[in-house]
């Protein structure tokens, strides 16, 4: 009876685990549609054998539990792809509405640009028409109104940008909400699989967290950090906490200077953003680096066309006889104060055909040579640099720093004809809290290799060469090749007047030369021009320092570190014979900010440059025509759109390979649910089969083998 028992116990184990296999394959097709949802198979465990007569026999299985089918590695994988494609796709829908704006004819009257390129030719055509009859008003009103097309379709197309930008904004600001859900959602999760499966698989739990995720993915950059008890935490790309166990931390938006940023408490992570991937990373790359790349460009296209072609006609003689002056200018276009923002202020304010001076300065009204000039504008770089007149530097001076000892700081300069230079000021510890400064422009010559086996640099008048040139020389030994390098220059040390043998730089070049074995190669100096000839091969930079006034002094702090001399700005700095003939740079340093505060303090921490900022320009459209100049930032566009589009053609084809793999591993297979569907019911039925033929044995045993009515 025991054995017939203990049959008994072992078939209704397994028809209990049978039935709940069964019930575990019939949820997972259940929820086959279910998103999200991760196919669970059943766990088995053999339970403890049984002994007869010292035989052990086996007494069947368990089914403990469903277990999930899913690799977080893989999940993971798919929801850093995804978020990448989220913020191409909707870079790229932004970057498509910008481009539409440039199409041409795409239409001044829907208040996007129309064609500029032809805007700028028929503008600068209406010139050339003029000079065949100067005096004709039908021409001159073409000239004002060539003039008002193209102003009014670079100004809407700025204002087209801006409401763009603006957009892009409270889009942005929208997906918090979506974002704060989520996290909000995530962090009820992990309390909830913490407090039920903190050692196990937590089933539809996870698969509801796991879905969240992989939303919260699509919006927003993040980063994935597994934590004890099957919790998760989650940061942004750039390490801002935003989940962590139970507790979710808000993304909040707020205005700053006019545009949207976004802060986690108190935090600014605007920027982090932008780079960290998903719809929101999208959104801001498009609004902080694309729209304003596109405003710039129209920006300095507007600002060349108008100071060029306004200082032309002031500059000429208009029917009247009138020339235009400072107080009564005679601009066609609105003058702008500066570059940024020329684009959305670009409009025509004459409004008298006649005070177009078609007419050169002092010519009579019949002459068109200012006309002329002006047509001539449209084949012209249109290079307007702004040269440097004021710089100032945020600096904090050690207070430890030794006696003599030095630092320095630097902002980036430019002189009159839009070269650059990197002008440095160097602070030397004098004592007694009493520095000494120094302020040098080193100018890098250009190197001159028109001439066949030469290259010459030509220094400014009064320059003298800098310890921080760099010269290589190699040459011919005779029975070889030597490189010398150029000697360093402890003082500034004149290159010398004549050839040489020469006093000075060229003296000590040839002295090495001679002293290295290397013939064939001379150095000479004439007026200024250092020629090497004869070398294999040169490099490096040869610099010079222009002559420089008022460059010098010192500074005294009291004893809080706070500057009292000198106790204001300081001016006259002035720099001459630069070697690109630019006017002299005469400078103002900016030792107070507007508050007063000053922006040189000494104080115990160490020597740093925190800021500086000049207000010089190198100039607009890099030396192209105008049309040439809208032509390349209209390509440059479409390049950029050509770009993002495959980059999000191939960031969704990835998408779509992982996710492939994915659903293979833990979406529900109808196909393979049906074949265990019938295993376990072809298992179950056996198990009954046996429970059936076990019943009957009992009921003959227990009627001694007698057919009765107990079965």
């Amino acid at each position: 009876m025991g054995t017939i028992n203990s049959a008994f116990s072992l078939i209704s184990g397994a028809l209990d685990a049978d039935q709940s296999a069964l019930s575990i394959v019939a949820n997972n097709v259940a929820n086959a549609n279910t998103p999200g949802y991760t196919t669970e198979t059943p766990n088995w465990q053999e339970n403890s054998p049984v002994e007869i007569n010292g035989v052990s026999y086996g007494d069947g299985v368990t089914e403990t539990g469903a277990t999930s089918r899913r690799d977080s590695v893989l999940e993971e994988r798919l929801d850093q792809q995804q978020q990448l494609a989220s913020a191409s796709s909707v870079r790229l829908t932004a970057l498509d509405n910008v481009q539409a704006l440039f199409t041409p004819d795409s239409g001044s009257s829907s208040s996007t640009a129309g064609d500029i390129g032809s805007d700028i030719t028929s503008f600068f055509n209406s010139f050339a028409s003029l000079e065949a009859n100067p005096t004709d008003n039908s021409l001159r009103e073409e000239v004002l109104s060539s003039a008002t097309t193209l102003a009014g379709d670079i100004s809407n197309a700025a204002a087209s940008l801006n409401s763009q930008s603006s957009g892009l904004g409270q889009e942005a600001a929208g997906v918090t909400s979506q974002v704060n859900s989520l996290t909000g959602a995530i962090a009820q999760l992990n309390q909830q699989i913490q407090s039920t499966s903190p050692d196990a698989d937590a089933g539809t739990l996870e698969d509801q967290r796991d879905e969240d995720v992989s939303q919260l993915s699509q919006l927003i950059g993040i980063n994935q950090i597994s934590t004890g008890n099957n919790g998760l935490a989650l940061t942004t790309t750039s390490g801002q906490l935003l989940v962590s166990e139970g507790s979710s931390f808000q993304l909040t938006s707020g205005s700053v200077d006019g545009a949207t940023h976004f802060f986690v408490g108190n935090t600014d992570i605007t920027s982090q953003l932008a780079s960290g991937g998903g719809e929101l990373g999208g959104y801001l790359t498009a609004r902080n680096q694309d729209i304003p790349s596109a405003l710039s460009s129209l920006d300095q296209l507007a600002y060349s066309i108008s100071t060029n072609v306004n200082a032309l006609n002031n500059g000429g003689t208009d029917l009247d006889g009138v020339s235009g002056t400072a107080a009564s200018p005679l601009n066609i276009f609105s003058q702008p104060a500066a570059v940024a923002g020329s684009a959305t202020s670009m409009s025509v304010v004459m409004t008298d055909p006649n005070q177009i001076a078609a007419a050169g300065l002092g010519q009579g009204t019949g002459d068109n040579s200012n006309a002329v000039a002006m047509a001539n504008l449209a084949n012209e770089p249109l290079l307007q640099p702004i040269a440097t007149t004021s710089f100032s530097m945020t600096q904090n001076l050690s207070s430890a720093t030794p006696l003599n000892g030095t630092t320095s700081g630097s902002v980036q300069i430019y002189d009159s004809l839009g070269k650059s230079y990197n002008a440095t000021v160097t602070y030397t510890n004098e004592g007694a809290n009493t520095w000494g400064y120094s302020i040098s422009v080193p100018d890098t010559l250009t190197a001159d290799t028109s001439v066949a086996n030469q290259v010459s640099y030509s220094f400014g008048p009064g320059e003298t060469v800098d310890p921080g040139t760099n010269l290589t020389i190699t040459g011919s030994t005779g029975g070889g090749t030597a490189t010398i390098v150029a000697p360093v220059v402890v003082t500034d040390e004149a290159v010398g007047s004549a050839g040489p043998p020469a006093t000075g730089y060229v003296a000590a070049l040839d002295a090495q030369l001679t002293a290295a074995g290397i013939i064939g190669v001379t150095v000479t100096n004439t007026g200024g021009v250092l020629t090497i000839s004869g070398a294999t091969a040169t490099a490096g930079n040869v610099i010079a320092d222009p002559v420089a006034a008022n460059a010098t002094g010192t500074l005294t702090f009291n004893g809080n570190g706070a500057l009292i001399s000198p106790a204001a700005n300081l001016s006259g700095i002035t720099f001459s014979g630069l070697s690109d003939g630019a006017a002299a740079l005469n400078l103002d340093w900016g030792l107070y900010a507007a508050n007063g505060a000053a922006n040189i303090t000494q104080a115990a921490t160490p020597s740093a440059q925190s800021a500086q900022s000049q207000n010089g320009s190198a100039g607009v459209n890099n030396g192209e025509t105008p049309t040439d100049f809208y032509s390349d930032f209209v390509s440059t566009l479409g390049a950029t759109v050509s770009g993002v589009q495959a980059e999000n053609t191939a960031q969704n084809a990835s998408v779509t390979q992982l996710q492939t793999q994915n659903n293979a591993l833990s979406s529900v297979n109808l196909n393979d649910e049906a074949a265990a569907m019938s295993t376990l019911q072809s298992s179950y039925q056996a198990a009954s089969q046996v429970f059936t033929m076990l019943n009957t044995i009992m009921a003959s045993a227990l009627n001694l083998g007698e057919q009765t009515t107990v079965s």
